[in-house]
């Protein structure tokens, strides 16, 4: 390794292709909070991306120094912890909170990680005036997150399943129709709608492909850790190694969807109507936003309520 502004430089180039990513993730977990490394490469190395973001979850930073067309480089930093709540346990123990985080465009699914002045810092706002909101909400009733909280991991499970799962199937294809539309009737006009349909395409077909999992292989394991807490007994490790190893892949694919959504958001102006848009524009725009919200709300009880809990069950009745 080479030293380049005071970081160390992993030349991956020379590095045989069998141990490229087993040495990155070596030299990745020697990092210490707040410590980086870069990594010099002939080509983009965005499925290094995805596997870090898999096997470690989110708790690094992925800024690209080159980008090509010879030579890529990317500084990859660990997240130092910092004290106090994370914004998804804030979301966890009082929902509303997640309208507030929305207002100052902080993401509380996918970086619910991160701690409010993580995030405030990063995006540049004012944290006394997102944490005097926030204490705002204190004031409020929180019925309805303290029953999540109370509900069995199985019982929960069944509500994702249930509301949420069954929200998104009914709604796609409506909702696919409704932007194909829009974009075919006024995309000469306006061409961000063609990027919104390619956007909501992507949303969909990732979606689609990750609900089956949870429904036939996670939230069933969920369930059998539940019973088994229930009954007192404890049962093998699952064919899979320990539960993280499916969430964080879950949480990964939370993260994909959550990213293809902010873009529609951006490209629509936070889903502001023309002075042009007609009906089918209206509806469109409204029934993306609902979805929006009903997909944060799907992947917060997931990542911040549910998976939490799951792995506490694993923790107990696991041998």
């Amino acid at each position: 390794m080479a030293t380049t502004q005071n970081l160390e430089v992993l030349n991956v180039t020379i590095i045989e292709p069998r141990f490229k990513h087993p040495t990155i993730f070596e030299r990745f977990d020697k990092l210490k909070g707040g410590e980086a490394f870069i990594i010099h490469n002939d080509h983009d190395p965005k499925p290094l991306y995805y596997q870090l973001m898999g096997e470690r979850g989110n708790i690094f930073k992925w800024e690209y120094l080159l980008q090509g067309p010879e030579i890529w480089e990317v500084k990859i930093s660990k997240l130092t912890p910092v004290e106090g709540e994370t914004v998804g346990e804030l979301v966890a123990k009082d929902y509303r909170k997640a309208q507030v985080f929305k207002k100052f465009g902080i993401d509380f699914c996918c970086g619910g990680k991160k701690s409010v002045a993580q995030v405030c810092e990063e995006k540049g706002i004012s944290q006394d005036a997102v944490e005097q909101e926030l204490r705002a909400t204190d004031e409020k009733e929180t019925k309805r997150q303290a029953e999540y909280e109370n509900w069995t991991p199985s019982f929960l499970a069944d509500y994702i399943v249930n509301m949420h799962h069954t929200y998104v199937r009914e709604t796609i294809p409506a909702l696919y129709e409704y932007t194909t539309k829009i974009a075919r009737v006024h995309g000469e006009r306006h061409p961000e709608l063609i990027e919104i349909v390619k956007h909501f395409t992507n949303v969909a077909n990732e979606l689609e492909s990750h609900m089956p999992k949870e429904e036939r292989v996670l939230f069933p394991y969920i369930k059998q850790l539940d019973e088994a807490k229930q009954k007192g007994v404890k049962i093998a490790p699952a064919g899979f190694g320990s539960i993280q190893n499916p969430i964080n892949m879950m949480e990964m694919e939370h993260e994909n969807a959550g990213g293809e959504l902010e873009k529609i958001r951006e490209l629509s102006n936070n889903f502001t109507l023309p002075a042009d848009a007609c009906a089918t524009y209206t509806v469109a725009f409204k029934a993306l936003q609902e979805f929006e919200d009903d997909l944060f709300r799907h992947i917060h009880l997931e990542n911040n309520v549910l998976f939490p809990k799951a792995l506490e069950l694993e923790k107990e009745v696991v041998e």
